[in-house]
């Protein structure tokens, strides 16, 4: 009837379909885009408290590896005379910080000449192992494996030397210190080290002279390291135990450097 109606002319056609909830689109809409809305602000507040708060840890733990290795020659040198000379250090102990993004930073090792860097722990490596292989050529017993093996020799010295530094702060409460650091402050021991094996090349004397030094210069060195770690940078100090793995970590360079000296191609003989 209404399709017959439709035809004639004045005569309004009623509509052929009603939407369904049609006076409820508005709220969908509306309902739909504050959930959105809500939504969108809630996941990027979730996703930017969860993105600050990896770099914040991000930086705690590990820094930026660039840090590291803005050294110049004078900084070098400097830093040498602290490692394997620590009696003549006449300065302070401290590093230097700066306001950098509305909080303190620790300036860079070239303008601060007890900031950490791994430019000097990886020379020294380097040059530890070459001077290990060419010890064990002297020998008439140099192999490419030889080399592999001293590699991974210093290394695992490495390890236990950063091992020995962080089990140490974590046991005062205080394992907050960047790992970078910890690995640098470790990585030191290898200069010693290397002018260790270099008098051995020459004379085994020397090496017997040389070697105690290194263990006492890195021993003294780290000591005064981990006191301004624990105390000035980490605001922690046990005096209970705090002398005692200070000591600790002194003894243990003795050791240490005495089995990263011993040059063979065994773990301990």
């Amino acid at each position: 009837m209404f399709d017959n109606l439709g035809a004639q002319p004045g005569v309004p056609r009623p509509p052929t379909s009603v939407p369904q909830n049609a006076f409820g689109n508005p709220f969908i809409g509306a309902g739909s885009g504050l959930i959105r809305g809500g939504l969108g602000a809630y996941g990027e507040k979730i996703l930017g408290t969860s993105s600050e708060y990896v770099q914040s840890n991000i930086s705690r733990y590990f820094s930026d590896p660039q840090y590291y290795f803005q050294v110049n020659d004078q900084y070098v040198r400097n830093k040498l005379k602290v490692v394997l000379f620590p009696f003549l250090h006449r300065g302070h102990w401290t590093r230097i910080t700066e306001p950098v993004g509305g909080r303190l930073s620790y300036k860079p090792p070239i303008y601060d000449i007890n900031a950490p860097d791994l430019y000097i722990p990886f020379m020294a490596f380097g040059t530890y192992v070459v001077l290990a292989g060419l010890s064990l050529g002297l020998q008439g017993r140099f192999s490419p494996e030889a080399i592999n093996w001293l590699f991974m020799k210093g290394l695992v010295g490495w390890f236990l030397q950063c091992l020995l530094l962080k089990m140490t702060l974590f046991s005062l409460g205080s394992g907050e210190a960047p790992l970078l650091d910890i690995v640098a402050y470790a990585g030191y021991s290898f200069a010693g080290l290397s002018i260790a094996v270099l008098g051995k090349i020459f004379s085994s004397y020397a090496y017997y002279f040389l070697m105690p030094w290194a263990g006492l210069c890195m021993g003294v060195f780290l000591v005064k390291t981990m006191k301004r770690v624990l105390f000035a940078e980490v605001r922690t100090y046990d005096s209970s135990r705090h002398h005692y793995l200070l000591l600790f970590i002194a003894l243990a360079q003795f050791p240490l450097l005495f089995w990263l000296g011993n040059i063979t191609i065994s773990w301990f003989l």
